[in-house]
């Protein structure tokens, strides 16, 4: 068994979003994605599903993006990003598939880690930040704490956070979301989001203080998916 992660799949088989658009690495990656995937992946390993996946709107649009996902080989625990429109409750989304979990304020269980997190949302930064956004910020920081409590409350000392968004500014300055995750001895944080050489620049990766930050946006990682764990 063991612990794969990828971000923004950005599928688009119900709506004319081809992502192309954003540059020819992008050419047919649903396709590549696909076979890397069932190259890496077997029915006993786990895929952390980090947000952005499809371009759909609502659940109709959405189904033939995630009867692909559910096709594919592994259970998949997904957060929501911020093209997740079709994003409803997660008790609704929990009836929808058998090996197909969807988080939010609650965790789920992988051997002997707690898997917790959410959305996230941009911190504090010289470029856009107004009150609404510090408004979705805290909003954000206290539903992963609220996963982070449900986790401990639980036992589990061993915690891997999942977010779409970064953890930090493109400064790597000290945030909300760092100071919750090493306040909980959080293990490993992996997030998505950013796109393109420039934006990955941007992304906190590596170890700081104790944490091992995994950038796992489907374009960074060449359209494959990282194992996390053994």
């Amino acid at each position: 068994m063991s612990l794969y992660a990828i971000g923004d799949l950005h599928f688009s088989n119900s709506v004319n979003k081809p992502m192309s658009i954003f540059g020819e690495n992008w050419n047919n990656h649903q396709g590549k994605i696909i076979e890397n995937w069932k190259k890496s992946v077997s029915d006993n390993d786990t895929v952390l599903v980090l947000g952005d996946t499809s371009w759909a709107i609502n659940l109709k649009e959405v189904k033939p993006d995630l009867d692909i996902i559910n096709s594919l080989p592994g259970k998949k625990i997904f957060i929501k990003g911020n093209h997740d429109y079709w994003w409803s409750t997660v008790t609704a989304l929990n009836k929808l598939y058998d090996n197909m979990k969807f988080m939010q304020t609650n965790f789920y269980e992988y051997e002997d880690y707690a898997i917790c997190g959410g959305r996230g949302w941009i911190c504090p930064n010289n470029f856009k930040f107004d009150e609404n956004d510090e408004k979705i910020y805290k909003r954000e920081y206290h539903r992963i704490k609220l996963s982070l409590d449900e986790a401990i409350k639980k036992g589990y000392s061993n915690i891997i956070v999942i977010t779409h968004y970064p953890p930090t500014n493109d400064k790597f300055d000290e945030s909300l979301f760092t100071k919750l995750y090493e306040e909980y001895n959080v293990q490993k944080v992996v997030y998505g989001h950013l796109h393109g050489k420039e934006s990955f620049k941007m992304g906190l990766k590596g170890i700081r203080n104790n944490i091992e930050y995994i950038l796992a946006s489907c374009d960074y990682l060449d359209f494959n998916l990282i194992k996390i764990l053994e």
